[in-house]
Parts: C-alpha cells; sequence; structure tokens
C-alpha cells in the first residue's frame, strides 16, 4: 500500500479527479481518499511512482511512501 500526500486536493471535484487518474494508471487499484487531510492510499499492484506521475499529469503535485 502506498500513501500519498496531494495538497492541492481540497474538495469533492478534486478527489474525483485524483481517483480517475488513479484507476488510469491502475484500473484494479483500490484508493481511499481523505480530502480532509489530504491523504490518498492507494492499493496496487503498480508502482508508486507511475501512480504518482498519473496524478501530477492530472494536475495535482505529490508525494509518495510506503505505508
Amino acid at each position: 500500500m502506498y500513501e500519498f500526500d496531494i495538497p492541492n486536493m481540497t474538495c469533492g471535484h478534486c478527489a474525483g479527479t485524483v481517483k480517475k487518474a488513479i484507476e488510469q494508471a491502475d484500473p484494479a487499484a483500490s484508493a481511499m481518499i481523505d480530502v480532509g487531510s489530504k491523504k490518498v492510499k492507494v492499493e496496487s499492484s503498480v508502482a508508486p511512482e507511475a501512480i504518482a506521475a498519473a496524478i501530477v499529469e492530472a494536475g495535482y503535485p505529490t508525494t509518495f511512501k510506503s505505508v
């Protein structure tokens, strides 16, 4: 599992955009999004760098760490 900090994620629309980006990187991924803490936990077999790249491409700078 990976945890991503997404400081610019401020609303439900942002969360939807981030979720869509994650699903494009890995359609089988499971994402738990918390807008309040601006964190996303992702269960995926895809490298976290690929998921982070998809999130950044969607317009949301991010950092990740393994959980």
